[in-house]
């Protein structure tokens, strides 16, 4: 039986470890032991303390292992890479660090591991959709929104992170960028709102955000990209007034002789505002848009999900969607369905033959359905 260890087990490393336990040999590692005493009591995985920046500590903690997935907070992922690739170690991460690390793509080869990196539910998804569409019609537009919500809409947030409220905040503050008429163009983050409707949502708001990362840069030919995130209306604002009056800043303040930066409080606070309770119903929503040309024809190509949480696995949605994208992704890569040495983003994965299918299908075994539908114009 192969071996996997998952460095992470807060919301999405434990979907990530109950999932591939199933079927293979499952080691789950953090440095909160609460989160690992939940699994190893419940579940056929094994448990282990560890700190991922001791660098010792995790070349001992990966040997053995056939895989290995990163979960770790994005402020730790880019050392984490570099500590497994020099481990030698084929590695999936869904740590969406803020570096580009496209330049490490000759240290994985140098060590002979595959790594994709941005597996999970977005970056992720729409990724291995425009690099398989890529390679099957003349893309003119692609455009992505993405947003997993509380259905209980409490004030005065009426929202709830599934992640480190610090990743999340990164989401808010980032500038961000899009592709229009082959030049990148930059905006500051939650930009450009506008209101839409969905069939099981209601009303949603939707902004800029830093959401393409690699696909600007490796599916270059695309003339237009953009990605927006989505939010309860009137959540934007309040954010928004947050960041003008400096709760995100980073320059500390002296605060009854103590220093204290404004981020780190705001986190704080927010962390205990924003947790999402253990079973708390919530619902991850996405639409991908494909537009141009195939065999000489216009057509617009749409793929729909959402998704809501499991409440016999008592998993919620967005750990669903987002670990299940990188277990998904591990599974194809330990049956040999990919292959390739290097670093890759999820869309150079998609556009070899097979490989979006077989990650859409092991999600339809998990009840996570993408619904497509086309149209020519």
């Amino acid at each position: 039986m192969k071996k996997i260890i998952i460095l992470g087990a807060g919301m999405v490393g434990k979907a990530m470890a109950i999932d591939l336990s199933k079927k293979y040999d499952v080691t789950s590692t953090d440095i909160d032991a609460t989160s690992l005493d939940f699994l190893s009591k419940k579940y056929k995985i094994k448990t282990h303390i560890l700190d991922v920046t001791d660098v010792n500590a995790l070349s001992l903690a990966i040997k053995g292992f056939d895989m290995v997935i990163s979960a770790v907070p994005g402020f730790l992922g880019l050392q984490t890479i570099i500590n497994v690739i020099k481990n030698k170690k084929n590695l999936v991460d869904i740590s969406f660090l803020p570096e580009d690390i496209m330049h490490l793509d000759a240290l994985a080869k140098e060590n002979n591991v595959t790594v994709v990196m941005d597996c999970g539910v977005a970056p992720g998804i729409p990724n291995y959709i425009a690099g398989y569409h890529n390679t099957t019609m003349q893309i003119e537009n692609l455009e992505y929104m993405v947003g997993g919500l509380p259905k209980i809409r409490t004030f005065p947030f009426e929202y709830k992170a599934p992640f480190s409220p610090c990743d999340v905040i990164e989401e808010y503050t980032r500038p961000a960028r899009y592709k229009e008429n082959n030049c990148i163009v930059v905006k500051p983050a939650m930009s450009d709102t506008e209101l839409l409707e969905f069939d099981k949502a209601g009303t949603l708001e939707a902004f800029n955000s830093d959401g393409l990362r690699s696909l600007i840069y490796t599916l270059h030919n695309i003339p237009n990209m953009k990605e927006k995130t989505l939010r309860f209306p009137g959540h934007i604002k309040l954010i928004q007034a947050f960041k003008a009056a400096g709760f995100f800043d980073n320059n500390p303040i002296i605060i009854n002789n103590s220093s204290v930066i404004p981020f780190d409080f705001t986190s704080k606070i927010l962390f205990n505002a924003w947790k999402l309770g253990a079973e708390e119903p919530e619902f991850t929503i996405m639409k991908v848009s494909v537009t141009g040309i195939e065999k000489g024809k216009k057509k617009e190509i749409v793929y729909d999900l959402y998704d809501e949480y499991d409440a016999i696995e008592k998993i919620s949605s967005m750990a669903r969607t987002t670990g299940f994208t990188a277990t998904a992704t591990t599974d194809m890569i330990l049956n040999n369905i990919f292959n390739e040495k290097g670093i890759f983003p999820p869309e150079l994965v998609g556009k070899q033959k097979g490989c979006l299918e077989y990650i859409l299908n092991y999600l339809k075994e998990r009840n996570v359905i993408y619904s497509k539908k086309e149209r020519l114009f």
